[in-house]
């Protein structure tokens, strides 16, 4: 689409910053996904990563940073994002166009070889329990053994007396580190589809908008449940502040 590198810079930044309005210590969350990945893969000559729901690929580009010899898949169904990516970040992230959790999904990867590991940040929140289910079970099946998922998102503490009090004090730990004022969701999608530098690449995808959310209200148990029912040998949370986790599924 000709997406210009400063205009491609110019509206990941914004997304960025809008998208700390939504994630508890997203960098922190960010980080600590790295590190993970980085100690699980460590004996890995070149690991294989995919980062799901990845938007321009934040996460990805930090994962490719930290671990120069990794092949990173961005993995996203929204091909605007995905060519905004690919205009910032460059060749270091490689971009994949999939619906997450739809049939065959894990094909568009392009590659026969099994992960070694699969990361998300705020994103898998979005499907549906159904297609949660699924996605879990579809990503069991792909992951080397030893291998992982992990999830960066908010999840529900199991206690209902406990879940309101975490989501204040991730909320209250957010406001206090929001060094300026920040676009919302809304604000950025209507400034990037207003942006005259991005009106062929909006034009060329207009009928591809962002995926629906179904969204689930799984708590922490029900996430674990379904990861163990997919084929998971072991589950649990390496990082909570409030209602952030990050999660940590082994193959």
């Amino acid at each position: 689409m000709g997406v210009s590198t400063v205009a491609a810079a110019r509206w990941v930044e914004r997304w960025d910053s809008q998208q700390q309005r939504y994630a508890v210590d997203r960098e922190e969350t960010f980080t600590v996904i790295a590190d993970v990945v980085e100690a699980v893969t460590a004996d890995r000559s070149a690991p294989l990563v995919a980062d799901l729901g990845c938007g321009p690929g934040s996460l990805a580009a930090r994962l490719a940073e930290r671990m120069p010899r990794a092949r990173v898949l961005a993995v996203d169904a929204d091909p605007r994002l995905l060519e905004l990516g690919r205009a910032h970040y460059g060749p270091a992230v490689h971009y994949v166009e999939a619906l997450i959790g739809a049939p065959g999904w894990l094909d568009a990867l392009g590659t026969a070889r099994p992960l070694d590991a699969a990361v998300s940040s705020t994103a898998l929140h979005y499907l549906g329990e159904r297609t949660l289910r699924r996605v879990y079970r579809d990503l069991a099946a792909r992951l080397r053994p030893g291998g992982v998922l992990v999830n960066g998102d908010h999840i529900r503490p199991d206690s209902a007396g406990v879940a309101g009090i975490a989501l204040h004090i991730g909320r209250r730990r957010t406001e206090r580190r929001l060094a300026r004022a920040h676009d919302d969701w809304d604000t950025w999608w209507s400034g990037v589809a207003a942006d005259p530098e991005l009106a062929a690449l909006f034009a060329a995808h207009d009928d591809r908008r962002h995926p629906r959310c179904e969204g689930n209200d799984l708590s922490l148990s029900g996430h674990l449940a379904l990861l163990r029912e997919a084929g998971f040998r072991d589950a649990g949370t390496v990082w909570q502040f409030g209602t952030g986790h990050v999660l940590v599924a082994v193959r």
